[in-house]
């Protein structure tokens, strides 16, 4: 496989996403902004991998073959005869639109442009392009190696024939790929970010404690992980970038973000990656 497949930022969901893609056998080139953005995301995929070698599911030599297949750039150039490019960057759509942009002119006519975003609009993306047809999300769940789905989002203009190749390219990463249109959220985060705001709502209004509040859906719902932890893991930042698209995109104030979880953005404590968040890390 000699075409390109490009990702766009080394952090948690980008360099998850070029693992897995090497892992599938294709020749990958993971770009950021800077060397030690990248260093990062490498020294993360060597961990993730290795932890499979430890459990015997993969041998030492595939796991270099697999990092010998990822190659770095801080330059987007780099990306110019990719087949497809999956943009993660930080969930922003002034930030998500100029790197579209930029990929637009860079990338072959018959690129297909993707994006990871957990909730912002397809379509709108796919207008800051003279490609809109080709261009898709593709919201892959955190942590990237483990979790199967990718769910697919259809922008206004998105080609049957990008979502079928988007849909065969998603199995080939041993992913299961499962469609939805181009709404605030989607699917996954119109669910699940209402029920982590309510959580932080229960617990600004002093109904119970945090960890009342976990365990209670931990063994009344049987959710792995409590909805305050999950918030934390996720980030609050991202929690609120997630509930200000829904509040606007949709202007119902079901939607409106708790102040508490405002407050806790506000003073730095974005959860785990900050060291302090609704817990303490």
């Amino acid at each position: 496989m000699s075409e390109i497949f490009g990702v766009i930022g080394a952090g948690t969901m980008g360099n998850g996403i070029a693992q897995v893609a090497a892992r599938a056998g294709f020749d990958v080139v993971m770009r950021d902004v800077a060397d030690e953005f990248l260093a990062r995301g490498m020294m993360a995929i060597d961990r993730s991998l290795q932890r499979d070698v430890d459990k015997e599911r993969l041998g030492p030599e595939e796991k270099e073959a697999i990092i010998g297949r990822i190659r770095t750039a801080t330059d987007l150039d780099a990306l110019s005869d990719a087949f497809v490019v999956i943009e993660a960057v930080t969930e922003n759509f002034s930030v998500k639109a100029e790197v579209f942009r930029a990929l637009d002119t860079i990338t072959k006519p018959d690129a297909i442009l993707a994006s990871n975003t957990s909730s912002i609009s397809i379509t709108k993306l796919g207008a800051a392009t003279s490609r809109p047809d080709k261009v898709i999300g593709m919201h892959f769940m955190n942590p990237v190696p483990v979790m199967k789905l990718v769910e697919i989002i259809r922008g206004a203009a998105t080609s049957d024939e990008t979502y079928e190749k988007v849909r065969a390219l998603s199995e080939k990463l041993g992913k299961t790929p499962l469609e939805c249109h181009d709404y605030p959220g989607f699917v996954s985060n119109r669910v699940l970010m209402p029920m982590i705001n309510e959580a932080i709502f229960a617990l600004y209004e002093g109904v119970a404690t945090r960890e009342s509040i976990d365990s209670i859906m931990k063994l009344g719902m049987n959710h792995p992980m409590g909805p305050l932890t999950l918030a934390d893991f996720i980030g609050l930042d991202v929690c609120l970038a997630i509930m200000n698209v829904l509040h606007d995109g949709f202007d119902d104030s079901k939607y409106r973000p708790c102040p508490l979880l405002k407050r806790y953005v506000d003073a730095g404590w974005l959860g785990k990656k900050s060291g302090r968040g609704f817990y303490e890390y």
